[in-house]
């Protein structure tokens, strides 16, 4: 018998824990819950209503599975969102990330929102207010709005690191290198089968320094679905969400996709296309944090799945070969940013530094 006790066996792999970055020695839950369908203020929008008790059983099925990563947002669900996990449901051991962008409805909104150090104060306080705590784990810049300075935003975020308000910051989408010192731990971008702009230089870039991804938009707004189960909710008349799109059904590319994902779902055992695309991009660096959303039970127990796949180079290619990326120039011309290019192989043999892989499944 050990002198150290043994845990328990975790309920699922998503009670796996990782370390969120070099720089960030906090361990979380592989997939982040993503929170923007939990509350209901936004079923206008075309979201299907959370209720509180419905928005629970969800959260409480997240914690139950191992999870201990939410990601949710100010804005979510005019702030709803932020209010349920702080009022009442919030476990301890749970690690919140939240972006700033706009504040609460103002008779006058110009300086409530945007990125300059006034809403940065207020948004946070109200963020603070919500979820019931005094810190912030992991805090987000949501979007660049095109004229703060990146100067007066690390001075707003150093001040905020320094008082111990916010724990560990995102990198914005936009942003130079760092001043004062102050290091950004995880980058958020979308990023699905059907969306792969940042292989282009976003990828390389967090390898290089190091730092996390956070993909959000893995499942295609909802688009990455089998034939059965569109057809399903035509004749059922649920649908699905078409807040930010045309239409809630799927059109030919993605139909395409999901084909060649439910004839690889057959391959791995797994009934659940969604389990196989957010499989893909836990493949595609060292350091993935896919952000899963739904509304459902189960929806959340197929997209766990994901953690028991492990793709071969061949289904990686059937994959990327289905919806062709097109990298564009240079490189087209000089290959990806993180090989050498033809123009230096030409002069020299070079043997380049492996990259760190991916934590994947053991073969089964």
């Amino acid at each position: 018998m050990s002198f150290f006790p043994q845990p328990a066996p975790p309920p699922t792999k998503l009670a796996r824990y990782r370390q969120l970055a070099p720089r960030a020695a906090i361990h979380v839950s592989p997939l982040q819950l993503g929170a923007m369908s939990i509350g209901d203020r936004w079923t206008p929008f075309g979201f299907a209503e959370m209720n509180k008790e419905s928005s629970f059983k969800l959260l409480d099925a997240f914690f139950e599975a191992g999870g201990n990563f939410i990601d949710t947002a100010n804005t979510y669900q005019d702030g709803a969102s932020e209010e349920y996990i702080g009022n009442g449901w919030r476990h301890e051991g749970t690690y919140t990330s939240t972006p700033f962008r706009a504040n609460e409805n103002k008779v006058n909104q110009a300086n409530f929102v945007g990125n300059n150090l006034k809403s940065l104060k207020l948004s946070l306080e109200v963020s603070l207010k919500r979820l019931r705590t005094t810190y912030i784990d992991v805090l987000y810049v949501h979007f660049p709005d095109n004229h703060t300075s990146s100067e007066e935003i690390m001075d707003g975020l150093h001040a905020l690191v320094q008082q111990g308000t916010v724990l560990y910051l995102v990198r914005p989408w936009d942003f130079q290198r760092p001043l004062l010192g102050l290091r950004f731990v995880i980058y958020q971008a979308p990023y699905s089968v059907l969306q792969r702009d940042l292989e282009r230089e976003i990828i390389p870039m967090c390898q290089h320094e190091g730092i996390a991804l956070a993909f959000w938009n893995v499942l295609a707004a909802g688009k990455i679905r089998s034939d059965e189960e569109e057809n399903r909710r035509r004749e059922s008349r649920e649908n699905g969400r078409a807040g930010f799109g045309p239409t809630w059904e799927r059109n030919e590319t993605e139909k395409k996709m999901c084909a060649v994902l439910e004839k690889i779902a057959a391959e791995v055992g797994t009934k659940h296309v969604t389990a196989v695309a957010i499989a893909y991009t836990l493949h595609k660096a060292p350091i993935v944090f896919p952000i899963v959303g739904g509304r459902k039970v189960e929806q959340l127990h197929a997209n766990i799945e994901a953690l028991n796949i492990r793709l071969t180079p061949e289904q990686i290619n059937a994959i990327e070969t289905a919806v062709p990326f097109e990298a564009g120039a240079p490189y087209n011309a000089l290959g990806p940013i993180d090989q050498y290019s033809l123009f230096v192989n030409a002069f020299a043999h070079f043997d380049p530094q492996p990259r760190l892989p991916p934590i994947l499944p053991e073969d089964s």
